[in-house]
């Protein structure tokens, strides 16, 4: 039986488990979960608190409301820029640890010991784009309608999709063109830059469901070998072929020593499904 997180929910962030080791975080700010300060400040300290659970083995990141993903800025909510120093130099330092600060909420889920599956429907606009890319995978329902949206403000988008988009995507014009323009593009156009790895006919219901049953086979693993291997996919992302082997090198040398390892051959030889000790004996206090 799954347990309980529901203590773990914020004002604008659900969490709840639909499977054992598998947790599910809502976006739920009416109506249509726009970013204001308090918002991303909370959503990045809801993935730290989570990335400390000692049975948590996989996330689906998805929206509770029923016609988006999210907007992305509530503009209206960021007036905090007024209360900075009038000296430009002062005042440029403010606005970098902000947008650091800002980055930092957002990277969550990628700093994330789990795995994060985004299940994306409906509008999914500038920040949404730098959301779903700090998750390791990204699933897309059909009615799913996304927008780099940053230039439309004048602004370069500074969150993490110029960042992380060109690294993932294998079609780099594409990126261009849509970080030039902010047009609109379906999931079926994310799918084929590389952005999204399935499209599900339908909408919340489905893409969410998909994205579970996909968190139920992760938990099913050695946790021990899932967080290796985001580990070493990360770093593969950021360093050369050569540094990458000598990182996992150093990485299994230490958890080749892991009980998971004669846990999983003991099954195997069994033919039984093999069941893995929590990474912790209980949650880190932060």
């Amino acid at each position: 039986m799954a347990t309980s997180y529901s203590e773990l929910s914020g004002e604008f962030i659900k969490v709840s488990s639909p499977a054992d080791h598998v947790l599910l975080v809502e976006l739920s700010r009416g109506p249509v979960n726009a970013f204001h300060v308090p918002f991303w400040k909370e959503y990045g300290q809801v993935f730290l608190r989570l990335s400390q659970l000692p049975d948590v083995r996989a996330i689906v990141l998805a929206s509770s409301i029923a016609k988006a993903f999210s907007a992305g800025l509530d503009f209206s909510g960021l007036d905090n820029m007024n209360t900075y120093d009038k000296d430009p130099g002062r005042r440029a330092l403010q606005i970098r640890a902000e947008v650091l600060t800002f980055q930092e909420a957002i990277a969550a889920p990628e700093k994330c010991l789990c795995p994060v599956i985004a299940a994306v429907h409906g509008i999914a606009f500038g920040l949404s784009i730098d959301i779903i890319l700090a998750c390791d995978v990204r699933y897309a329902a059909t009615d799913s309608v996304f927008s780099i949206k940053e230039v439309d403000v004048g602004l370069a988008a500074d969150i993490g999709t110029l960042a992380r988009l060109p690294k993932l995507a294998g079609n780099q014009s594409m990126v261009h063109e849509l970080a030039y323009t902010a047009r609109n593009f379906t999931a079926a156009d994310g799918k084929k830059m590389g952005l999204i790895s399935k499209v599900v006919e339908g909408s919340r219901n489905e893409v969410v469901k998909a994205a579970i049953e996909t968190a139920k086979v992760i938990a099913s693993k050695s946790p021990i070998a899932v967080i290796g291997t985001k580990k070493v996919l990360l770093h593969a992302r950021d360093h050369s072929v050569q540094e990458n082997q000598e990182y996992v090198a150093n990485w299994n040398s230490a958890m080749l020593q892991s009980s998971d390892l004669s846990d999983s051959f003991a099954a195997a030889i069994a033919r039984k499904k093999a069941t893995y000790p929590p990474l912790f004996k209980s949650a880190a206090k932060l």
